[in-house]
C-alpha cells in the first residue's frame, strides 16, 4: 500500500502578514525538502490533489453565521482576533484547507491508499463552530471526522500532538463519546486550556484524554505517553480510523513555544501510530498538518519523517542539519520527563472510572 500526500498550490497563497508566524514559508520549505528527496516521485508516495470543501460538508462543524462572517469578511478583510485576522481572499483558502483534510479521509476509505497526510493551510484545531483563533478559521480535524462518519465509520481516536491544546477540537467533540480525543500539548502555554481533569461530559465523559508537558520536554516523554495512555486507550476504544492532528511547533528550533521533540522522535511518534492503526482498524490513518512556525530548521525534517513513517521508509538517516546541534541543549529540561510521568498518573487516574486499562 502507498500513502498519500495531499497538497495543492493554493495552500501556498494565504497570508496574514508577511512577517505573521503562520506564512507560507511554513509549507513552501517542507515542499523543497520533499522535491529534494524525490518523495514525490517514490513508488510508496501518491501525491494527489484536492478541491474545495463544500459549505454543506463545512457546516456538519460551523455554524451558519460564522461561516457568513468570514465569507463577507474574505472580500474586504476583517478580524477575529490579535493572532488571527482575516486576509482578503481567505474564505476559499480555508475550503480548499478543509477539502484537502477530506480528500485525504477519502483516500483512505477507498482503499486508495492505506494513509494520508495531508499537507495543507491554514490550520485548524483552534477554530471552534462559531469562531476562529490561533491563525485557525475552519476545524480541519472536526470537519473531515464529521465527514467519514457520514460514510459509515462510527469511531474516530484523534491525536492531537500539536505543542498549543486542540481547545477548538476537544470543544466540538466534549459531549460524543463517538470520538475519543487524546491530546499532547505544552502547559503552562496557549490557550491555557487542556488540564488531565478535562476528561469530557455527558455522553462524552471519559472521551477526552489530556497530556500537558512542561517546556523541555523531548522524545522520551512521548514515546512514554504513547505506550502508557494513547496505546491502552486505543485498544480498549477499538477505532476505526486514527487522525492525526500533526502540529510540528513540538520541535526543538520553534520559535513560540519550549519544547524538546527531535525529527527522529516525531519519525518515531508517527511510526507507533502507523503501527497502532495497522492493529486496530486496517492501516486507516489521516494525519493533518497543524502548527510548526520552525521554517529552516524544523519543518522541513519533520515532516520528511513522519511521511517517511507513514510510507514504511528508512528512518535512520532522518535528522536535523548539525548547525543546530546546539539548539537541541539548550531546549531539553532533565527534569521535565519526571513531571511527565506525575502528569501521566494523574490522568489515569481521572480516566479510571471510564476505561478498564486504567483500573
Amino acid at each position: 500500500m502507498t500513502t498519500a500526500l495531499i497538497f495543492h498550490p493554493g495552500y501556498l497563497l494565504h497570508e496574514q502578514s508577511r512577517d505573521h508566524p503562520e506564512r507560507k514559508e511554513r509549507l513552501s520549505y517542507t515542499m523543497d525538502q520533499i522535491r529534494e528527496e524525490g518523495l514525490m516521485q517514490h513508488p510508496a508516495v501518491k501525491v494527489i490533489a484536492p478541491k474545495e470543501a463544500t459549505i454543506e460538508e463545512v457546516s456538519r462543524v460551523h455554524i451558519p453565521e460564522y461561516l457568513a462572517f468570514l465569507e463577507h469578511s474574505s472580500k474586504k478583510g476583517g478580524f477575529i482576533d490579535f493572532d488571527t485576522n482575516v486576509p482578503v481572499g481567505l474564505f476559499p483558502h480555508a475550503l480548499l484547507a478543509a477539502g484537502g483534510a477530506i480528500r485525504a479521509a477519502d483516500a483512505v476509505l477507498d482503499g486508495e491508499v492505506e494513509n494520508a497526510f495531508a499537507l495543507i493551510r491554514p490550520p485548524g484545531h483552534h477554530a471552534r463552530q462559531g469562531t476562529g483563533a490561533g491563525f485557525c478559521y475552519l476545524n480541519n480535524m472536526a470537519i473531515m471526522v464529521r465527514h467519514v462518519q457520514g460514510r459509515g465509520i462510527r469511531r474516530v481516536m484523534i491525536l492531537d500532538w500539536d505543542a498549543h491544546h486542540g481547545d477548538g477540537t476537544q470543544m466540538i467533540f466534549y459531549e460524543d463519546p463517538s470520538v475519543l480525543f487524546t491530546s499532547i500539548h505544552q502547559m503552562p502555554f496557549y490557550p491555557g486550556s487542556g488540564s488531565v481533569d478535562e476528561t469530557g461530559s455527558g455522553r462524552g465523559a471519559g472521551f477526552t484524554a489530556n497530556m500537558p508537558v512542561p517546556a523541555g520536554t523531548g522524545d522520551e516523554s512521548y514515546r512514554y505517553l504513547f505506550e502508557t495512555v494513547i496505546e491502552p486507550l486505543a485498544r480498549e476504544f477499538s477505532p476505526e480510523l486514527i487522525a492525526v492532528s500533526a502540529g510540528q511547533d513540538n520541535h526543538y528550533t520553534d520559535p513560540l513555544t519550549g519544547l524538546a521533540l527531535t525529527a527522529r522522535g516525531y519519525a518515531g511518534l508517527m511510526k507507533h501510530a502507523v503501527a497502532l492503526a495497522r492493529e486496530l482498524c486496517g492501516g486507516r490513518l489521516v494525519a493533518i498538518l497543524e502548527g510548526g512556525y520552525s521554517v529552516e530548521g524544523g519543518l522541513p525534517y519533520t515532516n520528511l519523517g513522519i511521511i517517511a513513517a507513514m510510507a514504511d521508509l528508512d528512518l535512520q538517516s532522518i535528522r536535523e542539519p548539525a548547525i543546530y546541534g546546539e539548539w537541541l541543549a539548550r531546549a531539553a529540561d532533565p527534569s521535565a520527563h519526571a513531571r511527565v510521568i506525575e502528569n501521566a498518573a494523574s490522568l489515569r487516574t481521572h480516566l479510571a472510572p471510564f476505561w478498564a486499562c486504567f483500573r
